[in-house]
């Protein structure tokens, strides 16, 4: 299910909003209770589910979260959101080749919001494996659409970086 109602949303929104309030495990048990109105294969449910397991630090057990709800059909900015969540706690959990590989094949999702947060997650594996360069060119490039000026210069900086033909 990819649907929920946008009460259930707002509470939700709010709860997220509000995490530093909660202690870890009492924040993780109220997206547990919230996630328990959705069906229990509600891709939605496991996904909130994954990302509060995240949020407190249990990437090893968001990781079959996001798996699941990525399997269970995910759409939309949390389908995005997951892909770089799941690439993030593998890539905290020692796999960041696993990581690479998802992020670089999110890089031909239609592109959002999240474009730029995609290609940071992204260089941060790439450093893992050794291929700091390639880091600095795809950060570099991401940064360079958000400067007020030189973003022609430094999207070419990148590019050379890179080894791509400016």
């Amino acid at each position: 299910m990819n649907i929920a109602c946008p009460e259930w949303e707002k509470t939700v929104a709010d709860l997220w909003a509000s995490i530093d309030v909660y202690d870890p495990e009492e924040f993780v048990k109220w997206i547990e209770v919230f996630a328990a109105e959705l069906p229990p294969d509600s891709a939605i449910g496991l996904f909130e589910r994954g990302a509060a397991q995240d949020s407190t630090g249990h990437p090893d057990r968001a990781v079959p979260l996001y798996q699941a709800a990525l399997a269970a059909g995910l759409t939309g900015v949390r389908r995005r959101r997951a892909s770089i969540q799941l690439a993030s706690s593998l890539r905290n959990l020692g796999n960041p080749q696993r990581a690479a590989d998802l992020l670089t094949a999110e890089l031909q999702a239609p592109s959002d919001e999240l474009d730029d947060a995609v290609r940071a997650f992204l260089a941060l594996a790439l450093v893992d494996l050794g291929r700091e360069r390639e880091a600095v060119a795809i950060s570099l490039a991401a940064l360079s659409r958000h400067l007020p000026r030189y973003n022609r210069s430094l999207a070419r900086y990148a590019q050379h970086l890179s080894g791509a033909a400016a």
